[in-house]
């Protein structure tokens, strides 16, 4: 299978390694790629967002298979130029994608399925900010309605701090806090058949104690031995099927990764928020201890064949991701400073590049995702933190317990 994976970041370098793994491929290009994925894959100049240019590399490199990483160029219609062109994709079409390109749209969809989900207001101005806001109460969460790469939620006690945030951009959804432990479910769908993966937590503050500002995630483990043992069917059944069901009674089926974001509530489980592709840095964990072939996987999902694929299989034991960050993250981050240690297996490439020496540099706000596997949480974290010591980056960023609550049991429903 000739296999063109798109994206730049860590999920797609976790991607290439997974893919790169299946004994099926025996070609794997990516665009634009990183130095990381440069070690697996050959790389093409393209622009993830372009749909023509994309679908144009697709059909040179002659590709049986099409993996979209990223949100941008879902939301952008690339799966769908792809798919014109007669070439399997993993991704949802741009329709469907909508799912995360709109929060808005989300609640729609939800309403409509009867998805377990938050109280929600959607707002255009700051009138209607404020008013939802005090309807709704603290903890405020204020959510800007397009894509804002994992930093465009603010949850917070302050009333000005979240009309400032509502303010900032433009049309947003207030929603109701909705407390307990949150969970990130994967599942790989063809729009009918749904593949669960294996639950994973991630850590959105930039600090040690959930301290500090939202980030796009600075770390994540499974698999997640304190959550219900009828998590993933109770949300298949109240959640991912009746969300399913509602796209294609619109003509949009949703076939891609539907990523479902969870509170679990003293209520149960409750719908924080979709993503239509692979979480970072969730994926590096669940990749990790997933026995089953990727591309494999994937391509049954895109051809519309997954209810025919054989039920997952997976490796014993916990993993864990460290995201180290660059300085000044998660505002404008520094860029350019010399990244030594990092070209190392299990260290997956998010933020890098290569500087005109050859050097590898940080060239993002999260620069690696430092990956490793144990026979149980404990020995996974104690490999990721080896790892992390053995990287150097001035100015880096990251934290020190991720996992640490659930090692020592302080985690309750």
């Amino acid at each position: 299978m000739r296999v063109l994976l798109i994206g730049s970041g860590g999920r797609e370098h976790a991607l290439a390694v997974g893919l790169s793994a299946d004994p099926s491929v025996d070609f794997l290009a990516a665009a634009p790629g990183n130095p990381g994925i440069a070690q697996l894959a050959e790389l093409h100049d393209v622009k993830a967002t372009d749909p023509a240019a994309v679908a144009a590399l697709a059909v040179e490199l002659s590709a049986d298979l099409v993996v979209i990483g990223p949100e941008a160029p879902l939301v952008a219609g690339v799966a769908d130029a792809v798919r014109a062109k007669g070439i399997a994709c993993f991704g949802p079409s741009a329709a469907a994608a909508r799912l995360e390109g709109s929060k808005a749209f989300a609640n729609e969809v939800m309403a409509a399925a009867g998805v377990p989900t938050a109280r929600s207001f959607d707002c255009t101005t700051v009138a209607e900010a404020r008013a939802a806001l005090e309807e709704l109460g603290a903890p405020y969460v204020v959510k800007n309605d397009g894509l804002a790469a994992g930093k465009g939620v603010v949850v917070t006690d302050d009333l000005d701090e979240a009309l400032i945030h509502a303010e900032a951009c433009g049309k947003v959804v207030i929603e109701e806090f909705l407390p307990g432990p949150e969970v990130s479910l994967f599942v790989v769908t063809d729009g009918t058949a749904v593949a669960p993966l294996m639950p994973a937590q991630d850590f959105k503050r930039l600090l040690d104690g959930d301290e500090g500002p939202n980030t796009g995630g600075m770390g994540a483990y499974a698999p997640l031995d304190w959550a219900p043992a009828d998590l993933t069917e109770r949300v298949l059944r109240e959640t991912v099927e009746p969300t399913l069901a509602e796209m294609r009674r619109r003509g949009t089926p949703f076939a891609g990764l539907l990523y479902v974001g969870l509170a679990l509530t003293p209520d149960g489980p409750k719908v924080i928020e979709f993503n239509a592709r692979f979480g970072d840095p969730e994926t590096q964990v669940v990749l990790a201890l997933l026995e089953t072939p990727l591309a494999g996987l994937l391509n049954a999902a895109a051809t519309g064949t997954l209810a025919e694929h054989a039920p997952l299989s997976w490796k014993s034991g916990s993993a864990i991701t460290v995201v180290v960050a660059s300085h000044n993250y998660p505002g404008v981050p520094r860029t350019g400073d010399v990244i030594e240690g990092a070209e190392r297996p299990g260290v997956i490439h998010a933020g890098t590049a290569r500087n005109a020496e050859g050097a590898l540099v940080s060239a993002g706000g999260r620069v690696l995702s430092v990956t490793a596997s144990g026979a149980d949480l404990t020995g996974a974290r104690e490999a990721a933190y080896a790892l992390v010591d053995g990287i150097r980056l001035d100015g880096a960023q990251y934290r020190t317990d991720i996992a640490l609550r659930a090692v020592e049991g302080r985690i309750t429903l």
